[in-house]
């Protein structure tokens, strides 16, 4: 498409983001594909970019924001004030504005009246299924008026440079200048009832339930976690509705007399169920159609006017893996004994114990310190900087979709929100643990009940020495130092699809550009971080075992990835570097950088998804040609989650590796002949059936037997700690576990170590 600087809903789809953002982009595409979506049009990143260049302010924006510390909020204010004061002081350009107001005048079929529109900004990394962080950027609700619209979208393009997305795209390492903005002007919906719609639960990443939270009025209060909403579940499979949580609703936002007011609501209509079972019914048909149109789990935003529903937004869920990694976490009470203070909804999975620090606006994030509990009446972007440092989040407003549930889950924190009076029940300095995973929070500072202890066993555990290492799996660089500190023996899975994905283009993108180098030094960087904090000990990097349908999420991925039916058994990981090695040679410099320039020695590769030893032989001399030989400093690892690795184990071994790592997640799969992420077979997944046992006995003896390492790095052992008696029985000679429960597993490797060491000198 050649660059325009206005395009319509209709003229676009998922695969223009770098033209029209993330948020444009999946209005297209739904608009193409036939969702109730409510008209408009895009002013493009191109009209963003050309204004920048025209106006020749583009240096002096540099100039502010080179060298800032973005650490120092007071710095980071001025700097924004004045960047955004710039831009809107700067005249707008006219060809763009009169294709802007011939766009307006449009929308009302050629009548020249003046419609209401909401006039919303999607930045070019803004909405891709691992940079979300939504609400970043401005939106305007009611504007009516061309010389308005024009403002509106001056405005919008200014708040690329708010504190929070400076802060955002400086801590993810995003160039201020290669992330663009697109206003998609949209007529308003002046909505009766609006809310918020998961096609997975995304607190226990259930994805045999739809969640669906409504409230009255427009949807900024939902997300602003200004009120509570209403929640509903709905199964997936059946169609019926599973539970119904009616919230009262204190006040509402909606439009009077071309303005938006918000004004206090009855106490008969707030305490009623905000929209209908017809409505919940019709709003999750749409979910699954979503979730079937993208091939991947949705939010999405959604309005109800005058009995007409309205799908206004959606996009990827950014939390699926981070639920996963805390599916384990605490489900029940931490100790009969603990005093409860304080229970609200859960919002995001885990256990923190801190102290509590009130905030009463965005103007005291810089009260919170790094290990600090987080209580306010809601958060908003503004937050984000101070979320990061926190160790848990408790709101009194707000609902699992508020801006606050979302960020916790994508930083891995604890998260409590609907919380009611938990600024007067919980004392500013008191020490508190948070249970996120069931919405309470304790006096005092206490543990899970699986630690059989005394509170002192977090301490203790870091003394006690086990034969059987305890890994920790690792995805994020950012908590790194914080894991490290925990006392696990090395990193037993370091997620590679994490890190890329934080770098949100597909490599071959990169390479198409010549720019293989950026992609090298970002991944590196984030491999530096993790080496360097838990150095000396090992840290295994899993290399990239993305499916195709999660690679097309990357920007340009959609070019390089083709359409699977069955993402799980097709192109992905071994195979892909055999087939064709450029992105796989990306990865290997990365590690020669780290081993070699950085002299961080503990890096060890390991190879996913191997179908045959023949494949594991010829990714073998990729490896080596690459310079990049085996050696004490350097293992060769294998992923055994495919039946063929357990039943052909020795051929594989006879090819020559270091240690192999089962990843029970895909072998239980694949055994079991299930898929746990459709609903309707989900419930078969059970890693502790007697096929699985077998099959993990069986790996872990013939490993021994051939004096190779065997670990497991699946959420097994995170789940059943009486699997880790079985494993260290077996011979395993390392487990890894998610960071909240290495002092658990550690404690029950030491006593499973006793028990048999007992019963053989007997």
């Amino acid at each position: 498409m050649t660059k325009k600087f206005v395009v319509w809903f209709q003229d676009v789809g998922k695969e223009d983001i770098d033209m029209v953002g993330g948020k444009g982009a999946n209005l297209g595409e739904m608009t193409r594909a036939g969702f109730p979506v409510p008209p408009g049009f895009i002013v493009t990143a191109h009209a963003y970019n050309t204004f920048l260049e025209r106006s020749k302010i583009k240096d002096k924006i540099y100039n502010l924001l080179s060298d800032l510390d973005v650490g120092d909020s007071v710095a980071l204010a001025k700097a924004s004030s004045s960047v955004i004061k710039l831009i809107c002081r700067t005249s707008f350009p006219r060809d763009i504005a009169a294709e802007i107001i011939q766009a307006y005048f449009k929308l009302e079929r050629g009548i020249f009246k003046n419609p209401l529109v909401a006039v919303r900004s999607s930045a070019t990394a803004e909405d891709l299924p691992t940079a979300s962080f939504a609400g970043q950027q401005a939106t305007f609700l009611n504007v009516a008026g061309e010389a308005n619209v024009i403002e509106k979208v001056r405005e919008a393009w200014a708040s690329l440079f708010t504190a929070r997305a400076i802060f955002y795209r400086a801590t993810n390492k995003f160039d201020h200048f290669k992330v663009g903005i697109a206003i998609p002007v949209q007529k308003m919906v002046s909505a009766d009832t609006s809310g918020i719609m998961f096609t997975v639960d995304p607190v226990t990443n259930d994805k045999s339930k739809i969640v669906i939270e409504a409230i009255y009025g427009l949807g900024e209060m939902i997300v602003q976690g200004a009120v509570t909403p209403d929640h509903y579940e709905v199964d997936k499979k059946s169609g019926s509705i599973l539970s119904k949580s009616v919230h009262f609703q204190e006040k509402t936002m909606f439009r009077k007399n071309m303005r938006t007011i918000i004004q206090p609501l009855r106490k008969s209509k707030g305490a009623r169920q905000k929209i209908s079972d017809a409505h919940i019914l019709a709003l999750a048909k749409f979910g699954k159609k979503l979730e079937a149109h993208y091939y991947f789990p949705q939010d999405c935003e959604w309005a109800i006017e005058k009995n007409q529903l309205y799908i206004v937004q959606t996009r990827p869920v950014t939390t699926l893996r981070l639920a996963d990694a805390h599916s384990g976490q605490a489900t029940q009470r931490v100790y009969p004994e603990a005093t409860l203070l304080l229970k609200g909804d859960p919002a995001s999975p885990g256990l923190a114990s801190g102290t509590v620090k009130w905030l009463s606006g965005p103007k005291e994030i810089h009260r919170i310190n790094r290990g600090d509990v987080l209580v306010a009446e809601m958060t908003n972007p503004d937050y984000v900087p101070a979320m990061r440092k926190a160790v848990a989040i408790v709101t009194e407003r707000g609902g699992r979709t508020s801006h606050a549930a979302i960020v916790s889950r994508e930083l891995g924190i604890p998260a409590i929100v609907g919380a009611k009076n938990a600024r007067r029940i919980l004392k500013n300095g008191a020490v508190v643990t948070v249970n996120g995973s069931l919405g309470e929070v304790y006096k005092g500072a206490v543990l899970s009940p699986k630690s059989q202890s005394s509170v002192h066993t977090s301490i203790a555990t870091n003394n006690i020495q086990t034969a059987t290492k305890v890994y920790v799996n690792l995805a994020e660089p950012s908590r790194a130092e914080a894991v490290a500190k925990l006392g696990a023996d090395g990193v037993g899975l370091l997620r590679a699809e994490f890190m890329i994905a934080d770098i949100g283009v597909h490599p071959r993108k990169f390479i198409a550009d010549k720019r293989q180098h950026v992609f090298i030094h970002k991944l590196a960087d984030s491999l530096e971080t993790i080496c360097s904090a838990f150095s000396p000990r090992p840290v295994i990097y899993r290399a990239t075992d993305f499916r195709t349908n999660e690679y097309r999420n990357l920007k340009g991925g959609a070019q390089y990835e083709p359409p699977e039916d069955n993402p799980m058994l097709g192109f992905r990981g071994a195979a892909r570097y055999v087939a064709d090695s450029k992105v796989f040679d990306l990865e290997l410099e990365a590690i020669k950088l780290i081993r070699n320039k950085k002299n961080l020695k503990n890096l060890s590769l390991m190879i996913p998804f191997v179908r045959t030893p023949k494949e594991l032989l010829d990714v073998k001399k990729i490896v080596a040609s690459n310079g990049l030989f085996r050696s004490p400093s350097f293992k060769l690892w294998m992923m055994v989650e495919l039946p063929t690795n357990v039943i052909s184990l020795e051929k594989f071994l006879d090819v020559g590796i270091d240690g192999v790592s089962i990843g029970s997640n895909d072998l239980t799969m694949l055994i079991l002949g299930t898929d746990r992420d459709n609903s309707e077979v989900a419930h078969i997944f059970n890693e502790m059936d007697e096929s699985l046992l077998w099959a993990f006995e069986r790996v872990i003896k013939i490993c021994s037997k051939r004096k190779v390492t065997v670990s497991m790095c699946g959420q097994a052992p995170s789940d059943y700690p009486e699997l880790v008696d079985k494993l260290v029985s077996w011979g395993i000679t390392s487990i890894s576990v998610n960071p909240d429960i290495i002092n658990n597993v550690r404690m029950t490797v030491y006593e499973a170590e006793k028990k048999h060491i007992l019963s053989k000198s007997r």
